[in-house]
């Protein structure tokens, strides 16, 4: 299936049913194809401020997750495997041809999901501001997520995103059932070293230097990934087999990064890289 594309930031927003759900999706620029995935509690409107710089010479596909932005709920968990399923879905709806994932926070996750699922269907892929390991994160920050719920609605009324799902959503008064959503995924133990272990296409995770978790899980990370384990050599022949890469920027904390120049500096620099 072919889609509208445009050479401007300007939307070409559209419905796409696929996998049980009615998965709402913008699409900016042109060029190879470039699948963009916010973070919790947000929508693809997050990525306003580096849009412009993905969209220069990537044709790049803005999708609203389940129960966020333009994306009504379903009846089912908010889960990173579940949304790996619509995202895979989505490439075949559009027929498109192994594009690239980035993914912010939730959505790193899910674009990890997408390509350690199918990783035929990808072709690189850029996990930020994601960790693997559900304890990898600050003792403070886990106690702050266990009071996510909808009884946190009126904390929110002033924030952003309960302002934006307002505007956006198909179902503005659901932010609740979000929210309970959201905290109970958050709940959840896991650990992904195994997925990560296993990555079959190149795949950069991307972390600011004061992120949710500290910089030495990224470490961690790359490690897995055959990272810094030897010296690169001078023709980069010692660098990860697979492809892989890290990217600690400076300056950023979880929720500046997905915004920044330098994100969107480095994604482009690791999808063009041949």
């Amino acid at each position: 299936m072919t889609t509208e594309t445009t050479t401007e930031t300007k939307a070409t927003g559209k419905y796409a049913d696929v996998n049980g759900i009615n998965l709402y999706y913008e699409i900016h620029g042109s060029g190879r194809p470039l699948i963009l995935l916010h973070g919790g509690l947000g929508s693809g409107e997050m990525f306003g401020p580096v849009l412009p710089a993905l969209a220069a010479n990537h044709q790049v596909i803005v999708v609203d997750l389940q129960g966020h932005g333009r994306t009504a709920d379903i009846d089912r968990p908010i889960s990173v495997e579940l949304m790996a399923g619509d995202i895979a879905a989505l490439i075949a709806h559009l027929g498109l041809d192994k594009p690239d994932l980035v993914g912010y926070s939730l959505g790193g996750g899910v674009a990890l999901m997408t390509a350690a699922q199918r990783p035929e269907l990808v072709r690189k892929v850029v996990v930020a501001a994601a960790h693997v390991r559900h304890d990898a994160i600050y003792p403070d920050m886990l106690a702050q997520q266990a009071q996510v719920g909808s009884a946190a609605v009126e904390f929110l009324k002033d924030t952003p995103m309960y302002q934006t799902y307002q505007r956006v959503a198909p179902h503005p008064e659901n932010f609740g059932r979000l929210l309970d959503k959201i905290g109970a995924s958050m709940a959840k133990d896991f650990d992904y070293s195994d997925v990560v272990r296993g990555m079959q296409v190149p795949t950069m995770f991307v972390a600011g230097d004061a992120d949710m978790a500290p910089p030495s899980h990224y470490v961690e990370i790359f490690g897995l990934l055959d990272g810094g384990q030897r010296d690169g050599g001078w023709m980069g022949e010692g660098r990860p087999k697979g492809g892989h890469a890290l990217a600690i920027l400076p300056g950023l904390t979880h929720y500046s990064l997905g915004a920044s120049p330098l994100f969107a500096e480095a994604t482009i620099a690791f999808l063009d890289a041949e």
